[in-house]
Formats: structure tokens, sequence, C-alpha cells
């Protein structure tokens, strides 16, 4: 992974992932507090700016330690947040890692989404070293499972009921793409 001082910045035609700051707060609190992006994410919504504060800065605390990394979501011609993605469940004994993402509604339906993944995936692949990126999704999430199957992901697995969330127990699917490269050899 990247030295801890340094923060990658990934631009695609209409998007720049950059570094998530504080002063990204209120944006990321319009977006984590809002029921239609949260529907399908079984983590709990954001009450506050100071929530959202709290979470830009265990982002970085992540990122610090080398175990992971979000981008905020731009588009190019602004320096507004629209989304997050990033790398987490990093699993660097297995040169694997889990990919999340999230998009301000406004901006669904545009391809934006699946332009910040192909990024994210190559920065991954060919910086990273990747050989392996998952994704696990609600089964109900239609639209973010037609996005990994567009963008490469096959579907791995249908686990069954196997997290509880809510007072209820979900269903998951877990997507995978792997590197075009040789398999590294001798580790």
């Amino acid at each position: 992974m990247l030295p801890s001082d340094t923060f990658p910045i990934l631009r695609t035609e209409r998007l720049l992932l950059r570094r998530i700051v504080a002063d990204d707060a209120p944006a990321l609190f319009v977006m984590r507090s809002d029921e239609r992006v949260m529907r399908h994410i079984p983590r709990p919504m954001t009450t506050s700016i100071a929530e959202a504060a709290e979470i830009i800065a265990s982002l970085e605390e992540v990122r610090a330690k080398n175990e992971g990394i979000t981008w905020g979501i731009a588009l190019a011609d602004r320096c507004e947040l629209i989304g997050t993605i990033g790398f987490y469940r990093w699993k660097k004994e297995h040169f694997r890692a889990e990919v999340g993402y999230l998009l301000h509604p406004d901006h669904w339906g545009k391809g934006l989404a699946g332009e910040a993944l192909d990024a994210v995936v190559e920065h991954g692949f060919k910086v990273l070293g990747l050989h392996s990126i998952e994704a696990v999704t609600d089964p109900g999430n239609t639209a973010s499972n037609a996005l990994l199957a567009r963008h490469g992901f096959v579907q791995e697995a249908h686990f069954r009921e196997d997290h509880f969330w809510n007072g209820r127990f979900l269903d998951s699917l877990v997507w995978s793409r792997l590197t075009d490269r040789p398999a590294l050899t001798g580790i």
C-alpha cells in the first residue's frame, strides 16, 4: 500500500477522486443520513455533521495505518463531495480488498459510480498490487449488482441470512474481479 503521507488523486473524464477532508463533513452527513443512500448499507445512518466528521477522521486513521483507503468523489469541474469509494477489509496476505461506494442520489443513473469504480479498480490492480477485489451487496440492491456485473465483477456467492442488522437476518451477495496480471510466484 501507499506511504501514509501520500494520497493518490485519481482523475477520470468527469470525476476527481480525492482525499476526504474535514470540510466535507456537511456533504457526507447529507449522504449518510439519506435513507435512499443507506437503504442497502447495513450501517447506522449519520445523525449529525459532527458524526460525519468522526467518520472522516476514522477513514484517515485507517489510511494512515495502511489498512485501507477511501476517496471522495467529486465532479472534475467542482470540488464538492458527491460520493465516496474505497478499499477496506484489506487482506494483504491474499492480495485482496473489498471495495465499497456510495453516491448522492442527485447523481444516480449517470454512469458516475461506474467511472469511479473503474478508476479505483485499475489503481488497486496496477498500483496497490491487488490480485482480486471483492464487493459485498444486498441482493435487493439491483442497481449496485448490475453496476458490478457491467464492470467485470462476477457473483461468487449468495450467503443466506449471514448477518444480523436492525433486528433482521439479511442475505449478502459476494462479487469479485481478478486482475489480468499473471499470478505472483515465489512468495
